[in-house]
C-alpha cells in the first residue's frame, strides 16, 4: 500500500483560517503601505490595521503564518514589518548561538 503521510495537506486545512479574518473584504491599502509612505502617515495606517487585527478571531493563526513564512510586507497578525523582522532576527540569533 502507498504511504500517503508525506503528501501535502488539503489546501483548505492549511488556509481556511483566512476566510474568518476581519481583513477579508477590507481595502488592502490599510494593511500594505504604498511606495514611499513614511512617518506619521505610515504609523497612522499601521495603527488602523492593528486595531482591526486586535479584534480578529484568527489573529494567532495569521501571526503564526506571517512569522513562519517570513512575510516581508504589510501588517499580519497585528504586527508590522519591523516587528516581524525583529522577532525573526532574534530567532536566527538563538539558532546560531545554540
Amino acid at each position: 500500500m502507498t504511504c500517503t503521510t508525506r503528501l501535502p495537506k488539503p489546501v483548505t486545512d492549511v488556509w481556511d483560517w483566512q476566510m474568518d479574518g476581519l481583513c477579508r473584504g477590507q481595502n488592502s491599502a490599510i494593511f500594505f503601505h504604498p511606495d514611499n509612505e513614511r512617518g506619521y502617515a505610515r504609523a497612522a495606517r499601521e495603527e488602523k490595521a492593528k486595531e482591526i487585527c486586535a479584534q480578529c478571531p484568527v489573529l494567532a493563526q495569521c501571526r503564526s503564518h506571517a512569522l513562519d513564512s517570513q512575510e516581508p510586507y504589510g501588517v499580519w497578525g497585528g504586527m508590522g514589518e519591523d516587528e516581524r523582522r525583529q522577532i525573526i532576527a532574534a530567532a536566527r540569533r538563538r539558532v546560531r548561538a545554540a
